[in-house]
């Protein structure tokens, strides 16, 4: 199966940096461009691709925007940032927005494929990194997700709860498998329903969430630095 992906960036060097590096995979198809997010909004609803590679910054409508509008309209459709920063700000409104995550544009290009694979395939871990930026923002109280739901961890099963804190630890799909002694499929149908019961939309909020709660021992070890 070939992966329909538009990239919305302004910059057309940008752009075609992007596309040479996807037709270089089998597994990806350019579906097509977009120079802000006006047009990004608009091509989606066209082609509806399978992914959005998504720049931030852009005229007249920003990434921003842009996602929260397509998620909006096209839930389905997968949406990750392109950006040269990872400012907090910027990822905490990705994620309110709908986002599955972000790239940065230095990072190496096979780094790139592995996740974007992953993500696609409802495998994709949670970087440390990320999982340190959104726990410091937590604890700073710069920002709290404002209309986040806020659902109370009990709604979970046991085993719901096992599984959360594998994803907010980093484990893929796979990994979670492994660890808890059951297939992949089940890991990918508790997943499912736990973020039908926390309402919400994917893995990178389901993180969040299990830091504001106090729910993985990453949070507790970054606690007492």
């Amino acid at each position: 199966m070939k992966y329909r992906v538009l990239i919305s960036d302004d910059h057309p060097l940008a752009r075609r940096a992007v596309r040479a590096l996807l037709e270089g995979e089998p597994d990806f198809e350019i579906a097509g461009e977009a120079e802000n997010g006006e047009q990004a909004v608009r091509i989606c609803g066209e082609l509806l691709p399978d992914l959005v590679l998504m720049d931030i910054q852009m005229p007249i409508m920003n990434g921003l925007e842009a996602t929260r509008k397509i998620k909006q309209l096209n839930p389905r459709i997968k949406i990750v940032m392109l950006t040269v920063s990872d400012d907090v700000g910027d990822l905490f409104t990705a994620i309110q927005n709908g986002a599955q995550g972000y790239l940065l544009k230095n990072m190496d290009p096979d780094e790139w494929i592995v996740y974007l694979k992953g993500l696609l395939d409802d495998n994709s871990d949670i970087s440390r990194g990320m999982a340190d930026r959104l726990f410091q923002l937590f604890r700073s109280g710069q920002n709290q997700l404002q209309g986040a739901p806020e659902s109370k961890p009990n709604v979970l099963s046991h085993r719901e709860g096992e599984i959360l804190m594998c994803v907010a630890g980093g484990l893929s799909n796979r990994q979670i498998a492994e660890q808890l002694i059951i297939t992949e499929n089940t890991v990918k149908n508790h997943i499912k329903n736990i973020l039908a019961k926390l309402s919400l939309d994917n893995r990178v909020q389901l993180t969040a969430y299990a830091i504001r709660h106090g729910l993985t021992p990453f949070s507790h070890k970054n606690d007492q630095r």
